[in-house]
């Protein structure tokens, strides 16, 4: 088991996990943003892999050179999923893990938002805090390296 970043030849495994997590979009359309992504020097796509099958996957984004903060800006959190009868294993401490220990060398702040009742407590279990935000449903946390 381990976590790995993920290229355009994992696209028939992360399928399934981009169609379990929700997607408005065909395969053919997610595949071809999935594409653009991993081309993206501001972007990271890591899976989880256990044995050859993925089993869970995060989406992270460096918004790049800040005018005022220069390289080490924002960074968010896009997606982290995992299939639900895996979860509880640690496999999503795992990707957190790895996504922190990515951003934490590309930028000084790393957010996303969680649902209050789906996600976040799942990223207070890992220690971090959600603080209110526009959408009352969705806390927005965040990670400062710069501390």
């Amino acid at each position: 088991m381990d976590v790995r970043e993920l290229t355009v030849d994992d696209w028939a495994g992360l399928w399934p996990l981009v169609k379990g997590f929700g997607t408005e979009f065909s395969e053919a359309e997610s595949r071809g943003y999935f594409e653009e992504l991993v081309d993206d020097p501001r972007w990271v796509a890591l899976g989880y892999d256990d044995g050859g099958e993925l089993i869970g996957y995060a989406a992270v984004q460096n918004y790049g050179t800040h005018l005022r903060a220069g390289r080490r800006h924002h960074g968010r959190l896009h997606d982290l999923y995992v299939m639900p009868e895996r979860r509880r294993g640690g496999v999503g401490r795992a990707l957190m893990d790895a996504v922190a220990e990515w951003a934490s060398t590309r930028v000084r702040y790393l957010e996303w938002q969680g649902h209050h009742e789906r996600a976040a407590p799942f990223y207070e279990k890992l220690g971090y805090r959600g603080e209110p935000c526009p959408q009352p449903d969705y806390p927005t946390f965040e990670i400062d390296f710069g501390r």
